[in-house]
């Protein structure tokens, strides 16, 4: 029953969501159906719109692997945005001082992003549990200290001084990962991203220590009289978690772009915030929320070009969305008819 109310209540809420979307066009807006069109049926309208939700999915698995394996550990750490933008920097570094063969450079910038991000990622688990401080404020605040620290590297040792705007060096060539179809943004990012969900799924639910995760953010006090570790347990976590998150800075680096130029932070955190409210902080679900967002931006974006309604549309789907999702009464009345009913069934 809990899975069942837990998909149908998703399904009411996005379908909420959407109907809030199509009556704020309704009254906003002078062409409304080319609007409602372009936003839920705009990116099936060509090869490159469709396969571009896609790759703008891939940093948003990424997140929402991160912050998902955090919150099932019973914490909420937001380092993953710090993780990410520094893994885009060590990405830059790597990408423009080094040269190695085209199939070995991608792989070694990668494992050095994901070292890097786990590193970062550590820091407010550890601050927690030596110094017993809490990990969201921590995480934000060095969110801003590792996001100047990445713009003062950027400037200061990799910054191309004839570009018109702020950005570095060319990448090598051999630093970037392959577009796997041709004439669209879908690269192979896509496919290590997949592998990344495959692998955190086999770990959350297959291991002793995924284990250890779902027992210590469910009932903490139970896992810590059962003998676990619960302090090893949140600073692993959120080191693999920060791991992930600087793999997909990048990843996003490696395939989207040939210089660094994130002067503002990209806020994927955020973003994986949401992601992971609507997985559930399974995996496996990761890529659907993730597609659904994407494909949700992607439609918005044309839908402003092509009509007078703006993407920001696209926030208050999003807040709809984490408001219902999150809302504990949303539909609990008819869960507990449901339940009573089977129990009614039961009896007889």
């Amino acid at each position: 029953m809990s899975k069942k109310f837990t998909i149908v209540r998703l399904l009411c809420a996005f379908a909420i969501a959407m109907a809030l979307s199509v009556g704020i066009i309704l009254v906003v807006s002078k062409e409304p159906g080319t609007a409602i069109f372009n936003l839920f049926l705009g990116p099936l309208q060509s090869k490159r719109h469709f396969f571009e939700v896609f790759s703008s999915s891939v940093p948003l698995i990424f997140t929402g692997l991160a912050l998902g394996l955090v919150f099932k550990s019973g914490n909420f750490s937001m380092i993953s945005d710090a993780c990410l933008y520094i893994g885009g920097v060590v990405t830059a570094g790597l990408a423009i001082e080094t040269a190695l063969p085209a199939g070995v450079h991608p792989v070694v910038i990668m494992i050095a992003a994901a070292v890097v991000g786990g590193i970062i990622g550590s820091i407010p688990a550890l601050l927690k549990v030596y110094f017993h401080t809490n990990e969201l404020v921590t995480s934000l605040m060095l969110n801003y200290v590792f996001y100047y620290l990445g713009i003062y590297t950027i400037t200061k040792f990799f910054a191309d001084r004839e570009a018109g705007a702020f950005a570095s060096r060319r990448y090598e060539a051999s630093a970037s990962l392959p577009t796997l179809l041709q004439g669209t943004n879908f690269h192979a990012g896509y496919l290590i991203a997949i592998a990344v969900v495959i692998v955190l799924y086999l770990l959350v639910f297959k291991t002793k220590f995924g284990y250890e995760i779902r027992v210590s953010g469910s009932n903490p006090q139970f896992a810590k009289y059962s003998g676990m570790n619960t302090s090893r347990v949140i600073i692993l976590t959120q080191v693999v978690a920060g791991a992930v998150a600087g793999l997909g800075g990048s990843v996003e680096q490696m395939a989207m772009y040939q210089r660094f130029n994130w002067q503002d932070s990209p806020s994927y955190a955020w973003d994986g915030v949401i992601i992971a409210i609507l997985s559930g902080n399974n995996p496996k679900m990761v890529p659907f929320a993730a597609f659904f967002l994407a494909y949700i931006r992607v439609g918005a974006d044309l839908m402003s070009r092509r009509s007078d309604v703006q993407n920001e549309l696209v926030s208050i789907i999003q807040a709809v969305l984490i408001l219902f999702v999150t809302a504990e009464r949303f539909m609990a009345g008819w869960k507990q008819r449901q339940e009573a009913k089977k129990a009614l069934g039961g009896e007889v």
